[in-house]
C-alpha cells in the first residue's frame, strides 16, 4: 500500500477524492446501451471536470447464464480523481437517469465509493457475480456495511452489476476493447461495413486481436446486429492495436467517436471456478472434472446428450448444441473417459431436468475401448465363423473348432486436448485458442498505476472518425 499511496499523494492535488464508479442495467432489449452512456459520461469527465481517470474505463461481463440479463450482463466502471466529486456525482446521477432506457424495462443502478483501497467484501462479492447467482439483497447489505453510494432507478437490480464492476480490478488476464458508436441518425439503420476491410484487418493484426470475422460462414463478427448505438467492437490484447485496427476497417459511415475499455472479454473468467455436480444449481457457471457415464448419443438436429458423473457421486445430463461445432467431438466419447467440461446450468424445463450447456471440452484421459472378433484358424490362418450363440466357432476348410474368442484394443479416433465453440458460437467471455498461454497480467490494484495510451479516446468534439470509401 506504501507505493500507491505515494502515487496518490503525487497528485496535482492532495485533496483529491479517488472515486470508483459502477453502474449497470442501463439497455434495455429494445435500445440504448451501457457502454454508450460510458463513452458520454467519460466525454463530459473529460471535458467538463477536473476528473484523472486511473484506469481504463472497465467493461466487466458477468455471469451470462443470467436469464433477466438484457444483452452481454455487461457493467462498466469508471475509477478516477477529482476535487470536485459532489459535483461529478451529481451528473452522472442524473444523466443515467435520464438516458437509461427505463420505459421499456431498464432497470439501472449505480453505485459510488469514495476511498482508495477497494473493501474485501465487494470484491468477495464480485467475484461471485461471474459464476453465481447474487441478490439485490446481499448487493444492499454490503453498501450499507461499507458506506457505499447506491442510487436505483426502476427496481434497481443493477445495483449487483456495479458492485460488481467496481470489485474487479482485472488483476489477472485481460484484454482491451475499441467500441466506436454511431451518430444519432444513423442508429436503427444497417451498419456500413466492408467485409473485405474487415478481413485485410483480422489478418493484419493477428494474432493482437481476435474474434473479428468467421472464415468459415464469411460472416463479420465485430458488428451488433440490433438498433442499439454500438458501431463495432473490436477486441485485442493491447490498447493501441485495437484502436489501430478500428482504422483499418476504414467505416463507411462518419462515427461519433470510440473509446477503449479494460474488460474481462475473451478470458473465460466465468468458467475459472471449480464446481461439484452436487452443488449445481440454475443459472451457475464453472467447469467440472468428471468422467463420462453414459455413452453420448446424437438426436435430431445434430445436437448431442451424454452424462457424466463426479466425485459425489451424483450424475448429471450435459447437452452440446450443433452450431457449437463440438458435436462431432463429444460423440467419440465413451463411457470412463475423464474429462473438463466449461458449462452454464440449464434450469428444469416443460417436464425436462436441468442440464449442463457445454462450453468447452477438454478431454484429460481416454478410456480403453475393447472389442471381440471370432478367432483365426492356427491351421488355415483364416477367420472363423460361429456356430451359433454358446456353441463355439469352427473353420470352414478343415473343420478345426474352438471356443475361444479375442479381444482387440480399438485404436481411439479422439485426442486429448482442449476442445472449443466454432467462433460464431463464442460467447463475449469465450477465451479464444490463440489467447491461451498469453494472458495479460497486471499489478494488484491495477487502477493506480495505469499511464493511458494516448488515442485511448475521441469524440465528436475531437477529430471523427471520417467516412472513408
Amino acid at each position: 500500500m506504501g507505493v500507491i499511496q505515494e502515487l496518490y499523494f503525487k497528485l496535482p492535488h492532495k485533496d483529491r477524492s479517488v472515486l470508483h464508479i459502477g453502474f449497470d442495467n442501463t439497455d434495455s432489449t429494445l435500445g440504448k446501451c451501457t457502454t454508450h452512456l460510458a463513452f458520454k459520461i467519460t466525454s463530459y469527465l473529460l471535458r467538463e471536470t477536473d476528473a484523472k481517470l486511473f484506469d481504463y474505463p472497465l467493461l466487466i461481463r458477468l455471469n451470462p447464464n443470467i436469464p433477466w440479463k438484457t444483452r452481454g450482463n455487461g457493467a462498466v466502471c469508471l475509477r478516477l480523481a477529482t476535487s470536485h466529486p459532489e459535483l461529478i456525482i451529481d451528473y452522472i446521477r442524473q444523466v443515467i437517469e435520464s438516458e437509461s432506457d427505463i420505459a421499456n424495462g431498464a432497470n439501472p443502478g449505480l453505485v459510488i465509493y469514495d476511498d482508495l483501497i477497494i473493501p474485501e467484501s465487494v470484491r468477495s462479492f464480485s467475484s461471485a457475480a461471474f459464476h453465481d447467482v447474487l441478490s439485490l439483497n446481499e448487493a444492499d447489505k454490503i453498501c450499507n456495511a461499507e458506506d457505499i453510494m447506491c442510487y436505483k432507478f426502476g427496481t434497481g437490480h443493477g445495483v449487483i452489476g456495479a458492485l460488481a464492476a467496481i470489485g474487479c480490478l482485472l488483476e489477472g488476464d485481460h484484454t482491451f476493447e475499441a467500441i466506436s458508436y454511431r451518430n444519432e441518425q444513423n442508429v436503427g439503420s444497417l451498419r456500413a461495413l466492408n467485409k473485405c476491410n474487415v478481413k485485410r484487418m483480422d489478418i493484419a493484426t493477428f494474432p493482437r486481436t481476435f474474434n473479428n470475422f468467421d472464415y468459415r460462414s464469411g460472416r463479420i463478427l465485430i458488428a451488433p446486429h440490433g438498433p442499439d448505438p454500438i458501431f463495432c467492437g473490436i477486441r485485442g490484447e493491447d490498447p493501441a492495436i485495437v484502436t489501430a485496427a478500428l482504422l483499418m476497417i476504414r467505416p463507411l459511415e462518419t462515427l461519433d467517436g470510440y473509446v477503449v475499455f479494460r474488460t474481462n472479454q475473451g478470458t473465460s473468467m466465468h468458467l475459472q471456478e471449480r464446481l461439484y455436480l452436487s452443488q449445481l444449481r440454475p443459472y451457475m457457471a464453472g467447469y467440472v472434472r468428471a468422467i463420462i457415464s453414459k455413452t453420448p448419443k446424437v438426436i435430431r438436429g445434430g445436437h448431442v446428450l451424454f452424462e457424466i458423473g463426479d466425485l459425489t457421486s451424483k450424475t448429471y445430463p450435459v447437452a452440446v448444441y450443433e452450431p457449437t461445432g463440438l458435436g462431432r467431438i463429444a460423440a467419440k466419447l465413451e463411457v470412463g473417459d475423464l474429462v473438463d467440461i466449461g458449462f452454464g446450468v440449464r434450469e428444469e424445463q416443460d417436464r425436462h431436468s436441468s442440464i449442463l450447456n457445454l462450453e468447452y471440452l477438454c478431454v484429460l484421459a481416454l478410456d480403453s475401448v475393447t472389442t471381440s472378433r471370432n478367432p483365426i484358424c492356427i491351421l488355415c490362418k483364416k477367420r472363423m465363423k460361429s456356430e451359433g450363440k454358446g456353441k463355439g466357432y469352427q473353420c470352414e476348410g478343415c473343420k478345426f473348432k474352438t471356443t475361444e474368442k479375442y479381444t482387440i484394443r480399438v485404436k481411439r479416433d479422439l485426442i486429448p486436448g482442449i476442445y472449443l465453440p466454432e467462433v460464431r458460437s463464442h460467447r463475449h467471455l469465450t477465451k479464444p485458442m490463440r489467447r491461451f498461454g498469453k494472458e495479460n497480467s497486471c499489478p494488484s490494484l491495477c487502477g493506480i498505476f495505469w499511464s493511458l495510451y494516448k488515442d485511448w479516446f475521441t469524440d465528436h468534439e475531437q477529430v471523427p472518425i471520417q467516412v472513408k470509401q
